[in-house]
């Protein structure tokens, strides 16, 4: 039997000029995403070539289905379809109506509804590109004389002109530090007062000598013939960069995301999504978010090495080999702890060099509690933090990203050291303030690191641009969307 595909109903549409498109006589590709997801970024991907190639009778309609809170958030949707190119219509659907009406369970879920609006196929998740194309040519020879050729409805906002777009990592460097301009797929040098100093690659999205693609984490490596390693994310490949003279080179990666299943100790040439890296005793490590798992990487051979997590996406501690990570996305050393922002499970985790390695867990309960509360780290909530960073008296501070606030983790409780922020996603101690990426304020900048934070409480604070402080805590929801509960286990039919 033909189902009909339900009238597409939302808060308001985007890239359309505000105005619903007109789909008669089209296909129509649904994407239902959410862009905390980076299994709904792998399938953006995916859907490019698609759209080139069918250009004149496809329209990819995103549904933008949130998980979290400040997903609903409806600037955050328009600056997330601003990061991350979405070049197509998006409707916005915080409600989760248009979920509902197909009876999405996961996130991403895709639909193809031919030119007579009836459902012809959906699918739950990434890789299905090759079926879609021979799919999508099949319905254009089945109602070649029916479809209604050209007129796009995509219509591209204004464009933005600030000197970062959406900036993602920084580290440290000599007399200044080197921040990923995420959506300008660049690197940049800055001086100590945040000034723009030199600009590395091209700014366009690509995989060759002069290109990176949306890069993310950086490290300063040792003894290399470049100076920094950069997470190039989306083309799922490191690259060195040499800072004198601009030089990129690839180290490891194909420019395409692994699709196997890879255990600890296991290796692979394909990366999936790398989102930061860190150098620690020794070696590169990955914090591979696309497959949920940290990987080691030799940078002479290139060897890529998984050192922590199965692929199962979820939160479970013990040994490296049986531990569960959701979508790692920041790194910081203290010694010989790794501790790792596990964005997904709004939690904070440590890796720690025992005889049997160990992964346990800071602050964080699962894949569907959140919120904004401080408090004994055992019951305190973030919000899907992508940046940790260790304080001089050896406390850990979190970007927690979607609750716009810089979090404290000392001594088994959770306090909140500054908010209102701009979804921050990475935190660096530069003497007594803490550089601050403001990711979608397109900035860095400075805040005072707390005097209780300093390894000699009775130093002077530092002059520093004063920011909205916390006067205290405050509490949340763990789950303000419906139906999942705090108690939804990994295995939820509503997952990413």
């Amino acid at each position: 039997m033909r189902v009909r595909a339900p009238e597409l109903r939302g808060r308001r549409w985007l890239n359309t000029g505000g105005e619903p498109p007109d789909l008669r006589g089209k296909i129509v590709l649904l994407d239902f995403w959410t862009f905390c997801c980076v299994n709904c970024l792998h399938v953006l991907d995916e859907l490019r070539p698609l759209e080139a190639e069918f250009a004149d009778v496809l329209v990819v309609v995103g549904v933008h289905s949130p998980k979290f809170a400040h997903e609903g958030d409806p600037a955050a949707v328009e600056a997330a379809v601003e990061r991350y190119g979405v070049h197509h219509p998006v409707l916005d659907d915080p409600d989760l109506a248009m979920w509902d009406a197909f009876a999405a369970r996961a996130w991403p879920t895709l639909a193809v509804i031919d030119p007579e609006g009836y459902v012809v196929a959906q699918m739950a998740g990434e890789g299905h590109a090759h079926g879609l194309a021979v799919l999508i040519r099949g319905l254009v020879e089945t109602f070649d004389g029916g479809l209604r050729r050209g007129d796009s409805p995509y219509v591209a906002p204004p464009s933005p002109e600030t000197t970062l777009r959406f900036p993602g990592k920084v580290i440290a460097v000599d007399d200044g530090f080197l921040v990923s301009d995420t959506a300008h797929h660049q690197v940049v040098l800055l001086d100590s007062a945040l000034g723009e100093v030199r600009r590395y690659g091209s700014g366009r999205r690509g995989f060759d000598a002069e290109s990176f693609d949306e890069p993310q984490g950086l490290a300063a490596v040792p003894g290399q013939p470049y100076d920094v390693v950069v997470a190039d994310s989306v083309n799922h490949a490191l690259r060195g960069l040499r800072l004198s003279d601009g030089t990129i080179t690839t180290i490891a990666g194909t420019g395409e995301p692994l699709r196997e299943r890879v255990p600890v100790g296991g290796s692979a040439v394909e990366l999936s999504t790398p989102w930061d890296v860190a150098w620690w005793e020794g070696r590169l490590v990955v914090a591979m978010a696309g497959v949920h798992q940290l990987w080691t990487v030799d940078l002479d051979s290139g060897e890529a090495t998984v050192l922590a997590g199965t692929t199962n996406e979820g939160l479970r501690d013990g040994p490296v080999t049986d531990a569960f990570f959701a979508q790692p996305s920041g790194l910081a050393v203290d010694g010989d702890t790794m501790w790792v922002a596990d964005a997904e499970t709004s939690a904070v985790r440590a890796v720690s060099l025992t005889a049997v390695p160990q992964v346990s867990t800071a602050v964080g309960l699962g894949l569907f509690d959140f919120g904004f509360r401080d408090g004994p780290a055992d019951s305190a909530l973030l919000q899907h933090p992508l940046g940790v960073g260790v304080l001089p008296d050896g406390s850990v501070a979190v970007a927690d990203t979607y609750n716009g606030a810089i979090r404290r983790i000392a001594a088994g409780q959770v306090t909140t050291l500054a908010e209102g922020l701009a979804e921050p996603s990475d935190v660096l101690v530069d003497g007594d303030t803490l550089v601050v990426v403001e990711s979608a304020a397109h900035r860095l900048v400075r805040l005072p690191i707390p005097t209780g934070a300093r390894v000699d409480a009775g130093r002077t604070p530092s002059a520093a641009r004063p920011h909205r402080w916390a006067r205290g805590s405050r509490c949340g929801s763990t789950s303000p969307r419906r139906p999942a509960s705090t108690s939804t286990p990994a295995s939820a039919t509503r997952r990413c």
